[in-house]
């Protein structure tokens, strides 16, 4: 067995698709990408994205192995914490999480910088690393450009994506956000459509393309990628890709929720510690990001 069954949902606030990859024999499975819901005009967060997850495993009678991050997402807080306290399971992201939390530590001159270690996960994965869900072979598979912690996750003949690569009519991922590089991305595509091009593809966000397509859709293929994605397809050169995604990326705002979300998703979820009156803070560095 090595095709996993995938249950998905779709987060409309964020554009975020969070997966269920699941061993039919087995019944066990990982969570990919979760949401956890937050409103930055009030600062409250809640759980209603992620109670669709949870309702879903339980109705299922599955076990959950694993709640994978692809990497340190800028447009959403992940609700891994919560997941894993509902449902068990490690908390997996890509072994460069280190740089990005150096980094965006910095940023915000955070208190805890020092003890940003990685350790906030119980995992981290290091590129081609094997593990199972149930009895189906997974490995991690490194792609970055967006992030320097990307990670993708190939599963059976799945694989998850995170912020690499969007449905073929919108294209790929910027690269503009601290380490992101563009020619980094390129190569890490390649990689990718070196896949068997029958390899699900599933996807971390879907935006609509300006015309044509209607509907939300979070699922692709390799073989469909290669051919028709409007960025990057076959015959596409490197320099190319790279010139037109340095100058789109210029044209680019900021993430809504990227402010809040580094803070939250490099410590795996948590929110940052407490101050001395029990209530924890998100920093808004001004003239910096």
């Amino acid at each position: 067995m090595n095709k996993p069954e995938v249950v998905s949902f779709f987060d409309p606030d964020t554009n975020t698709g969070t997966h269920i990859a699941i061993d039919p024999e087995t019944r066990q499975c990982a969570i990919i990408d979760s949401v956890l819901d937050y409103d930055p005009a009030s600062g409250r967060t809640s759980t209603d994205s992620a109670d669709k997850v949870i309702a879903e495993v339980k109705k299922r009678g599955l076990t959950v192995q694993w709640v994978l991050e692809t990497h340190a997402h800028a447009d959403h807080l992940s609700a891994a914490p919560y997941l894993k306290k509902q449902l068990g399971g490690d908390t997996v992201i890509g072994e460069n999480i280190k740089i990005v939390q150096g980094v965006f530590s910095d940023i915000f001159n955070l208190k805890d910088k020092n003890t940003l270690d990685g350790s906030e996960f119980d995992r981290l994965m290091s590129e081609g690393e094997l593990f199972h869900i149930g009895n189906i072979e997974a490995h991690a598979f490194h792609t970055p450009g967006h992030t320097p912690a990307c990670m993708a996750w190939v599963i059976g003949d799945a694989v998850f994506v995170g912020d690499t690569i969007f449905m073929p009519d919108y294209g790929t991922a910027r690269c503009d956000f601290p380490g992101g590089d563009a020619r980094t991305l390129y190569q890490s595509i390649q990689k990718l459509y070196e896949l068997p091009d029958e390899t699900r593809v599933f996807l971390c966000h879907d935006y609509l393309p300006s015309e044509g397509r209607t509907e939300y859709q979070l699922q692709t293929s390799i073989g469909e990628q290669k051919r028709n994605n409007i960025h990057v397809h076959e015959g596409s050169t490197e320099d190319e890709f790279v010139k037109m995604r340095t100058e789109r990326d210029a044209t680019l705002d900021l993430p809504r929720l990227i402010l809040p979300s580094v803070q939250v998703n490099i410590r795996a979820g948590e929110m940052p510690p407490a101050e001395d009156n029990g209530t924890s803070y998100i920093k808004i560095p001004i003239n910096k990001v």
